[in-house]
């Protein structure tokens, strides 16, 4: 079975996140290719979910850093939009000042943001956002339909060094649910979901190779930690696959 890798390098090497994955395309040795059974509609949304996840993560270790800002926009009652087509102009609409603030400053604003509707029908608008210095200051003038809450990437609950918890947390929609403490499925918290980010954010594109062998364990790059690794099975081709992200020493 061939296996194959996929090297990302972020913010100039300081981060590299790397991808290993069996694939599915191929048999064992020896045995005849299987025809696959097409995915259920459960398995791709899992499948593009973690996709959804994987991209944001990138983004957030390309662009952003743990003393970026990790803010939440609130509705009062009398201010909640009657959908989301309403609620993206209101997000729209604030960030049209934060631009405009932002580019009086000399900076270029990036964003990653997730609108939610509550199955209760509240809403609020989580917002990632680069720090400039008076960030917190611009985002609350920004917005006029309720509160603004915010503090450091790093000090909140969902931070860890290569963004997972962080990437997984924003872009949750109404598909999404915790697991119980006793291992069963809880019911989703959202009845609506509208994830998106800043178009002026490409992602690089990776170095692709091929593996001889699967590794019992992989081995950090001189100069770098392992700050995460990950493992886990694919749910449509049901093979394992595995990332983790090794940071270098002493980044800034």
């Amino acid at each position: 079975m061939a296996i194959k890798r996929k090297t990302y390098r972020f913010r100039r090497g300081a981060i590299i996140d790397v991808e290993e994955f069996h694939d599915g395309r191929y048999g064992a040795p020896g045995v005849k290719r299987n025809k696959r059974a097409k995915p259920t509609e459960e398995q791709m949304r899992a499948v593009n979910a973690r996709n959804k996840a994987r991209r944001c993560r990138h983004r957030l270790l390309e662009y952003f850093k743990p003393g970026d800002i990790w803010a939440t926009w609130t509705y009062s009652v009398q201010n909640r939009p009657p959908d989301m087509a309403a609620a993206l102009k209101d997000f729209q609409k604030a960030m049209r000042y934060v631009r405009k603030e932002y580019k009086k400053r000399g900076y270029e604003v990036f964003w990653i943001r997730n609108i939610e509707q509550g199955t209760r029908g509240a809403w609020h608008i989580h917002l990632i956002i680069n720090e400039i210095g008076d960030t917190a200051s611009i985002i609350q003038k920004a917005w006029e339909k309720g509160g603004t809450w915010f503090t450091e990437i790093r000090k909140s609950q969902y931070y860890d060094e290569d963004f997972t918890k962080l990437a997984s947390y924003i872009t949750k929609d109404q598909h999404t649910v915790e697991t119980k403490k006793d291992g069963t499925p809880g019911k989703p918290r959202l009845r609506e979901a509208n994830y998106g980010t800043s178009r002026n954010m490409p992602l690089p594109e990776p170095k692709k190779d091929k593996l001889v062998r699967w590794k019992p364990e992989p081995k950090p790059k001189k100069g770098y930690y392992m700050a995460h690794i990950h493992e886990g099975i694919n749910p449509v081709t049901g093979f394992k696959y595995r990332r983790y992200t090794m940071i270098r020493y002493r980044r800034k």
